[in-house]
């Protein structure tokens, strides 16, 4: 079994094939895909592609990169949205100083408030993080201990720093907070030393698996659209890299994501 943590199925480029494409997937074994929205219209398009296929779930939730597309009733629209029963998590938010396509003051303010909703709602994050880890952290860590605090059982299995990115020192950071890591396509490139040596040193217990799609196809799709299937190459590599069989991967990554998203 194998699961896909973080995928886009609801981007027009997966218009012409969307059906191929979860066949695909199905073929090889995904039975679990999380799709996160990017702001609302995204949001309600990934509830509704939950209720169209059997293996898909739905995140809720604006991507600092769409922040602009906040508004006063932005909240109040995202938790009726969550009540759906496919709904998972709240996301995909967080912080992006790389594309700056929204005031920084804004993004923080529109992710503390999705880390508030979450709490509310008892509902796992799936964080976006991009030049911007060390402020993530920063929030994270004060809204874990507001979790603490109010022994929220979500304070447990908090979320997922999708695809991450960081060095050894902020990985025990995101450790430390009980979140879980995700890992993208990027870790079969022949280029990616670093953090190929950062899945070796984190337990298996702490990974997820994603493909990020379309985005971040692997080796050796590196540049193509990414799809659900490639989560295979994924978790081969961390396999090789651990040193592990294929199956013990698998396994234990499709039950870290069972105990993060409850499905």
């Amino acid at each position: 079994m194998l699961v896909d943590t973080h995928c886009h199925l609801d981007f027009n480029s997966f218009d012409k094939d969307r059906d191929q494409v979860i066949t695909r997937a199905r073929e090889i074994g995904v039975e679990r895909v999380l799709n996160p929205g990017i702001n609302l219209a995204s949001s309600t398009n990934a509830v509704n592609l939950s209720k169209k296929y059997s293996e898909v779930y739905a995140a809720v939730g604006v991507h600092p990169n769409d922040g602009l597309s906040w508004e006063s009733d932005s909240v109040s629209r995202l938790r009726k949205l969550a009540t759906h029963k496919k709904v998972v998590a709240i996301g995909e938010i967080g912080l992006d100083f790389y594309r700056d396509r929204t005031p920084k003051e804004l993004q923080i303010q529109i992710f503390k408030e999705q880390l508030n909703l979450a709490a509310e709602l008892n509902l796992p994050v799936v964080i976006h993080s991009r030049e911007s880890l060390a402020e993530v952290l920063e929030i994270l860590e004060e809204w874990r201990i507001k979790l603490d605090h109010s022994q929220s059982w979500l304070a447990e299995y908090p979320g997922v720093l999708h695809s991450f990115s960081g060095d050894v020192q902020l990985a025990e950071r995101t450790r430390e907070l009980n979140f879980f890591i995700g890992i993208t396509g990027p870790v079969t490139f022949r280029n990616a030393e670093a953090l190929q040596d950062l899945v070796i040193r984190l337990p298996l217990q702490e990974l997820l698996i994603e493909t990020d799609a379309p985005f971040l196809s692997p080796h050796p799709y590196r540049g193509k659209r990414n799809e659900p299937a490639r989560v295979k190459l994924v978790a081969e590599k961390i396999a090789e890299l651990h040193q592990e069989a294929y199956n013990i991967v698998t396994e234990i990554t499709t039950a870290n994501a069972a105990r993060l998203f409850k499905w």
